[in-house]
This record gives C-alpha cells, sequence and structure tokens, in this order.
C-alpha cells in the first residue's frame, strides 16, 4: 500500500473467533462506521493474512487483521441542513443533544453529516475558530453512540473559558448508563489512569502509566441482573465511563467494544446518555443547567427491564 494510507493491524483473539470479518473491523475503532469498512473491504483495504476476504468472512482465532485506511481528502467542511435538538442558545454558547449515531466532527470515514456540519448550518459561520477547520466550536466530545447533552463555542472568548472550566473541573456532567451485573453498593468512585490499550491501539485502558481518570457512580435502580447508574466525572479521557466500568466488572449494556460480546438486549449501541451539563456562563458569570432524557432506545430498554424484574 502506498504510504499515506494509514495502516492498522492486529490479531484476532479467541473472544472475536468466528465472527463476521466486517463486524471485527467496524469494533476496533469507535469511529469507523459499518458502511465505510464494508466499502473498503469492496476496495481490498481489508487483509486477513495478507488475503483479501468478503465481509461475511468468518475470521479465526490467531489470524492477522491488517486495514489500510485511505487518505482524507481536503477536508472541506460544508455546512449541512441537519435538525438539531438545541436545549440552550445565546450568543456565546449552545448546549445541543446530541442524537445516538451522529459523530461530533469530520473525520476518517465521517467526512459529513456530523454534528459540526449541522452546527455550520445552523450558526451561519458563527463558530468559535480554535478548534480548526474540522472542529469549529467544540470544546469537548462524546462518542459517536453516546446520546446527550454537549456545549458548544460560538466565539473565541467563550471556547477558552469552558476549556478552562473543563481543566478545573467544575464543568458538571451526569450520565446515566445501564451495565451489566448487580451493583451491590450504592456509591463508588473508580479511580484508574487511562491510556491506549497497549494490545489493541484504537481502544483504552486501565493502563499503569496512562492519564489521572476519576468516575463516581451511584446506583439509581436495580433489575434482574443489570443495573442503572448515573456517573459523575471528575475528569473527561476518551472512553472514560466505558472503560472505567469495564475495569470494575461492570461493563456498559450494548457496548461493542468493552462490553460483552453478544448484546442479548435490543439497543444497538453503549446504553450510556450525557443527562445535564452544568457551567459558568463565560459572558455573564451566570450558571446554566441544563438536562434532558435519556432517547426511546433507553427508555424502552428500562421499561424492558423493569419488567423482567417484576413479571
Amino acid at each position: 500500500m502506498e504510504e499515506q494510507y494509514e495502516e492498522y493491524s492486529w490479531h484476532v483473539d479467541a473472544e472475536w473467533a468466528g465472527e463476521r470479518l466486517d463486524k471485527v473491523v467496524t469494533s476496533y475503532h469507535s469511529e469507523w462506521s459499518r458502511v465505510r469498512v464494508q466499502d473498503w473491504i469492496k476496495q481490498g483495504l481489508v487483509q486477513v493474512d495478507q488475503k483479501v476476504r468478503k465481509g461475511n468472512y468468518r475470521v479465526k482465532e490467531g489470524e492477522l487483521i491488517e486495514v489500510f485506511v485511505p487518505p482524507i481528502e481536503e477536508l472541506d467542511v460544508v455546512p449541512e441542513e441537519i435538525p438539531l435538538d438545541i436545549r440552550y442558545e445565546d450568543d456565546d454558547v449552545l448546549v445541543v443533544n446530541k442524537p445516538k449515531g451522529m459523530v461530533v466532527h469530520p473525520g476518517p470515514g465521517n467526512p459529513s453529516g456530523t454534528l459540526v456540519n449541522a452546527l455550520l448550518a445552523h450558526c451561519k459561520g458563527q463558530l468559535s475558530g480554535i478548534g480548526g477547520v474540522a472542529r469549529p466550536g467544540i470544546v469537548h466530545r462524546i462518542d459517536k453512540d453516546t446520546s446527550g447533552l454537549l456545549m458548544v463555542a460560538k466565539n473565541d472568548v467563550a471556547h477558552h473559558s469552558l476549556v478552562e472550566q473543563l481543566k478545573e473541573h467544575t464543568v458538571e456532567r451526569l450520565y446515566v448508563a445501564i451495565v451489566h451485573g448487580i451493583i451491590p453498593h450504592q456509591h463508588g468512585t473508580v479511580d484508574a489512569p487511562i491510556g491506549r490499550d497497549p494490545h489493541h491501539r484504537q481502544r483504552m485502558a486501565v493502563v499503569k502509566n496512562g492519564k489521572h481518570a476519576v468516575t463516581h457512580f451511584s446506583v439509581r435502580e436495580r433489575f434482574k441482573d443489570t443495573t442503572l447508574i448515573e456517573c459523575r466525572l471528575e475528569t473527561g479521557r476518551t472512553h472514560q465511563i466505558r472503560v472505567h466500568m469495564k475495569h470494575i466488572g461492570y461493563p456498559l449494556v450494548g457496548d461493542p467494544v468493552y462490553g460483552p460480546k453478544k448484546n442479548p438486549y435490543p439497543i444497538e449501541g453503549q446504553a450510556l446518555h450525557a443527562q445535564v451539563i452544568g457551567f459558568t456562563h463565560p459572558r455573564t458569570g451566570e450558571w446554566i443547567r441544563i438536562e434532558v432524557e435519556p432517547p426511546e432506545d433507553f427508555q424502552r430498554l428500562l421499561d424492558l427491564l423493569r419488567k423482567k424484574s417484576n413479571p
């Protein structure tokens, strides 16, 4: 492959043996969509033991998977008229309720249809430029399959203020999640450093020399074999809640990367929702706190779990 292709390679773990190639490759990187991966497979950009295979090929333990991600064309981020669920807006700040499945900003495999494309159309270009061409206005992110509230800066002054508040841990960020297993205690704190997983470079893990990461959680409701929790972030590392809950033995329901290989519940992607965001307004100093209930798929799963627990 030519040098400009970004290369990824790994060996198939026992837990993924027997799964479809397109599913295994999609699970490797949180921002690779199934459609995009299938397109790469058709182009011969995915190889198994140096052979091109079809997307429905069942992988075997120990096989070497190599993915050659094509170079991104010169990024031209254009405004797109995509409906947004805006929960707060003024001349400085906007808070949006991001739907599950939407990527925050353009990148490999996601050149359009992102939150940034939608924001450019909505704000008519009035966004902070600190994040660069691909990330105007973006001060923090939530994963593609995590729904919920996100702050957006509409000018550079607001951007600096919000980033500083995140650094100082003064932003209130409360998430709700459904995890596998019944957590016996009511409250807990996970204080464990997070860094790249040495065995899977596109995943995160608790590692000795990782970045300081702290998650506080409380139990809201217990079901037959799952638990509804709320999590408050003290830090904001990549995949923090997902990694920390897996680390203590309670992975998120539906999580395609950190959860069990088989998902017995009717939900696509992790059951994780950013329910509350609170911050000091960059200009007025007023405390702004926004709350939004989880989306329909999350609510339907809760209803199902309650029925199973109380037949």
